[in-house]
């Protein structure tokens, strides 16, 4: 009996197409939202052909109101659906943030279990695609320091499409960062039919003994590479994916430091308030005594992220992140 599994190579949208595909097929109570998500198939085509096949009543073209359809998602999720919302951009959360915040996060607590929110929300992000202000926010960070709501970032097809049906699977609300970037840059074998990366464990993509990067989302091809040039020069890095930033994975965090003893944290979001403060926070509470040298961080700067004419300076680079290697290992 042949029992191995079909893949097919896919880009890392077509994998987020792939994901609504399997659980809208799977449960009837999934349903999408978004702005130009039917008919269009969403700004990026991460919807194309849903509509058509799943009909109107469940591929939602809304209006205009990131409130109004977040907030409409929030109560189709206490009553037994499993909404799916679109943001074009990021950026563009801001106006429902009062919804998420105030209410998505908090209504489990508020009725003492009896109610829970399982809604995801999908929000590209990100810059380096020559998007205008505000398509390129990397703002993770103010969703990561509520508890309620579990954010998640992959950066390939396998992770992105396993890591989806978790988030449409969890009962709690999801906020699912989708790399720009990485859209349709990167393919990669992917099975078909259902399958579950879990939330809340990250990847290691690289075995070192000298340095440990600690990264995610658009963020890793560029440490990858970079990781590959000092490989060449004889320094060994081990390369994590967090690939959840809410709750973060504190033991394969704390078993590369103890095993390195020198880190670099990378994240394009700005440097103040960013997540990678949290990673460290964790590496001093679980590897203080392990290390070998104060820990990098390399990061975006504390500016809103520049028009496209500026864009490349203001992203982490290959020279940045390998200046960061080189001075935890002259340390």
């Amino acid at each position: 009996m042949n029992t191995a599994i079909k893949t097919r190579t896919i880009t890392l949208v077509q994998a987020i197409t792939d994901a609504l595909d399997t659980m809208m097929e799977e449960k009837s109570e999934v349903l999408l939202l978004g702005e130009d998500i039917g008919k269009n198939g969403g700004v990026f085509r991460a919807t194309d052909g849903l509509q058509e096949k799943y009909g109107e009543g469940r591929v939602i073209d809304t209006p205009l109101s990131e409130a109004g359809f977040v907030g409409a998602g929030i109560g189709l999720a206490v009553n037994g659906f499993i909404p799916v919302i679109e943001i074009q951009f990021m950026g563009f959360i801001y106006p429902a943030y009062e919804q998420i915040m105030t209410h998505a996060t908090r209504l489990r607590m508020r009725t003492m279990g009896h109610y829970t929110v399982p809604m995801v929300i999908r929000a590209p992000y990100g810059a380096g695609v020559r998007a205008p202000e505000i398509h390129c926010d990397s703002t993770e960070a103010i969703f990561t320091h509520m508890p309620g709501i579990k954010v998640v970032c992959p950066s390939s097809p396998y992770d992105a499409k396993g890591l989806l049906i978790a988030a449409i699977e969890d009962p709690d609300p999801v906020l699912f960062m989708e790399p720009m970037r990485c859209y349709r840059s990167i393919k990669a074998e992917v099975p078909e039919g259902k399958y579950v990366v879990e939330i809340g464990k990250g990847k290691k993509l690289l075995e070192g003994d000298d340095v440990s990067i600690i990264t995610w989302g658009a963020m890793v091809p560029i440490v990858l590479n970079a990781a590959q040039e000092m490989k060449e020069k004889g320094v060994y890095c081990d390369v994590i994916d967090l690939r959840t930033l809410y709750p973060i994975d504190n033991e394969i965090i704390a078993d590369s430091v103890q095993k390195t003893g020198r880190t670099v944290i990378v994240h394009e979001a700005h440097a103040t308030g960013g997540v990678g403060n949290d990673v460290l926070s964790i590496i001093n509470d679980t590897s203080f005594l392990f290390q070998k040298a104060p820990v990098e961080r390399v990061t975006g700067f504390d500016v809103p992220v520049p028009y496209f004419g500026f864009e490349d300076h203001y992203l982490p680079s290959e020279a940045r992140i390998i200046h960061a290697i080189k001075k935890v290992m002259s340390f």
